[in-house]
């Protein structure tokens, strides 16, 4: 057997990819099977487009015996990838393992995708697919399940992991293919359109073609605001977040009526504008940022109205009240800010209890927070903004474990900072120290897990900035210029990673006047 694999793992693949999978799974296996064998990639201009075929797939009951079959050791090693249909009955096989264990050890360096079609990813994923010789491995994974990528979005994600091809290359071909299809559907029926019933017939189709369309391109929408956006602020990629704002309102340019859309659409739209901002905002362009934000608070306000007990469009106008009195703060409107907040607030106090979402939380635990920090800028009562910094901490720390955990880690470090400032303002210097030093901590914490997230990175620096200039009005000058000097070398890997973004090289004029300071 060890002489076939290396033979295999050194010869030109025979096999696009094999696919390993619990015969519990076995029907959504054989057809994940068909449609990548029927996928076409890009080809250039004049070439034929090449099948993503031959894909193994082993249709046989593995026998009662302890290891595997001669020609699944076979396939693994003629294979150029492998894809794991992860589900509770894959993570519970030992098929499964063994097939992961050993392509891994044949082709170590060749890929390891994940299809997830039932169960948390930690109930689903085999142990084997989360750990190799060289320390734990997160796999690339497709999302099957309901309510996620769906088998569209989750097919062409396995197709890009498997090419190398960009993935909106491969949804820009996917959509081409399908207008193509509609686009012969459509001829063929104008020409049977002879009779009012066949135009009629046709005009349904049409319309239905549409939605499906729409709903299709709105889903694309959706993953550019959700999980692609969040990839992107962690590699700190301002100009790549330009090209899929760009590409999303590209999308709405095209309607020809836009009161006439959805309102989930309407509200959509408004997000990618408010994505805008909040790159115009990263860029120190605060006028623009604004504009945008007003656009985006007066969508949502106008969606309100028309359905005011509808949670998830509270929510919406609650998130953009936040947006408009955290702009407001920076332009120095404290009192607006201020009103605008507790709007945000109240809004929030509408949400049903019973229906409370993490994403509901998330945005509570920023609001008053963000009321914390108000009061303490604008001369308010210290006990007022100590009670918002609490109740952020607390909000924070339930979400801890929850789907969102770094976000909720990132938001908890700002809060640990203001409730040191309430706590000082109230005269409780012990709740003032510990809570400054654990919102270093908790920053320090994020930096260990992932040191090139260009987000958390940022908020680092910015925290080691405060506790030096902290440590400098104490007159403690030798622990200010030690954490000062960790805030430098954060800020020249933030600059040097992207020296167009205005808010970073701020950062660093404020370190060089803090240097000067404590020279003095």
């Amino acid at each position: 057997m060890g002489d076939q694999a290396q033979s295999g793992g050194g010869s030109e693949p025979l096999y696009r990819a094999f696919i390993s999978y619990s015969h519990t799974d076995a029907g959504f296996a054989q057809r994940l099977h068909r449609r990548l064998e029927r996928m076409r990639l890009p080809s250039p201009p004049g070439q034929p487009r090449e099948r993503l075929a031959p894909v193994f797939i082993d249709r046989a009951e593995l026998a009662a015996g302890s290891d595997l079959t001669a020609q699944v050791r076979e396939a693994l090693a003629a294979s150029a990838a492998l894809v794991v249909v992860a589900s509770p009955a894959a993570r519970a096989s030992r098929w499964v393992a063994q097939e992961i264990a050993l392509f891994r050890q044949i082709h170590p360096h060749r890929p390891v995708l994940a299809a997830l079609i039932d169960g948390a990813p930690g109930e689903a994923f085999p142990d084997a697919l989360l750990h190799a010789a060289e320390g734990a491995i997160e796999p690339l994974a497709a999302d099957f399940r309901k309510g996620r990528d769906g088998e569209r979005l989750g097919l062409l994600k396995l197709a890009a992991g498997l090419t190398a091809l960009p993935l909106d290359r491969l949804v820009q071909r996917d959509a081409q293919a399908r207008q193509r299809r509609v686009m012969a559907v459509t001829a063929a029926s104008l020409l049977l359109s002879l009779v009012l019933a066949a135009l009629l017939v046709f005009a349904l189709r049409a319309r239905a073609e549409a939605e499906r369309q729409r709903g299709e391109a709105e889903g694309l929408v959706e993953f550019m605001l959700t999980d692609l956006r969040d990839k992107l602020k962690g590699v700190g990629r301002l100009d790549v977040m330009d090209a899929v704002n760009e590409r999303a309102m590209a999308h709405y340019a095209g309607q020809r009526d836009l009161p006439s859309l959805p309102p989930e659409s309407l509200y959509r739209r408004a997000r990618v504008i408010e994505a805008m901002g909040e790159d115009d905002e990263s860029r120190g362009n605060t006028v623009s940022a604004y504009d945008k934000y007003r656009e985006l608070h007066r969508t949502t306000a106008s969606l309100l109205a028309s359905d005011p007990d509808n949670p998830e469009r509270i929510f919406a106008h609650a998130g953009s009240e936040n947006r408009l009195a955290l702009i407001q703060t920076t332009r120095g409107n404290l009192e607006e800010a201020r009103s605008r907040f507790a709007n945000a607030e109240a809004l929030l106090d509408r949400l049903p209890p019973g229906q409370q979402k993490p994403e509901w939380a998330d945005l509570r635990s920023l609001v008053v927070g963000n009321l914390c920090a108000i009061t303490l800028k604008s001369g308010g009562e210290a006990r007022s903004a100590l009670a918002h910094c609490r109740e952020a901490v607390r909000i924070a720390l339930a979400q801890l474990d929850g789907p969102d955990g770094s976000k909720a880690r990132y938001a908890l470090a700002f809060h640990y900072l203001w409730l040191g400032d309430a706590a000082a303002a109230a005269g409780d210097p012990a709740l003032a120290r510990q809570a400054r030093a654990d919102g270093l901590t908790t920053s320090d914490q994020l930096i260990a897990r992932e040191p090139d997230n260009w987000m958390w990175l940022e908020q680092h620096a910015e925290i080691l900035l405060y506790h030096a200039r902290l440590s400098h009005r104490r007159g403690q000058n030798a622990s200010a210029r030690a954490l000062l000097a960790r805030a430098h070398a954060d800020v020249a890997r933030l600059v040097r990673h992207d020296p167009g973004n205005g808010y970073w090289a701020e950062l660093g004029t404020q370190a060089d006047q803090l240097g000067k300071e404590i020279a003095r």
